[in-house]
């Protein structure tokens, strides 16, 4: 496991928490494909994510535009309807720009 690697800011950040109906083999294998077509998406720097009693993946894009493009990706499209018929209780998406981070690294021991 490694945390997504940034550059200087600024960037911006898509933080999605969520609360899902229940598992499902359709979400596992949206998901996966979601990652794939996102790491191709043009400005995206990288997330993370972790899935508990609610999930939160946070995404790392360069600027608001590339942002939203991805939210008009047809195959992203697709997924947040099914997302809002089949798999989520509730969601939230929070937008926001990253303008001083800092960061703390003990692996090398």
């Amino acid at each position: 496991m490694e945390l997504a690697k940034t550059p200087e800011p600024p960037y911006y950040t898509v933080i999605f928490s969520s609360i899902k109906n229940g598992e499902s083999n359709t979400y596992d294998n949206m998901s996966k494909k979601m990652v794939e077509l996102v790491d191709n998406q043009p400005g995206f720097l990288g997330f993370e994510s972790a899935q508990e009693e609610i999930g939160i993946t946070i995404s790392y894009w360069e600027s608001i535009d590339y942002i939203q493009q991805w939210k008009m990706n047809v195959n992203h499209l697709d997924a947040q309807i099914k997302g809002k018929t089949d798999w989520y209780k509730s969601y939230v998406v929070r937008i926001a720009k990253v303008e001083r981070e800092y960061s703390f690294d003990n692996t090398e021991f």
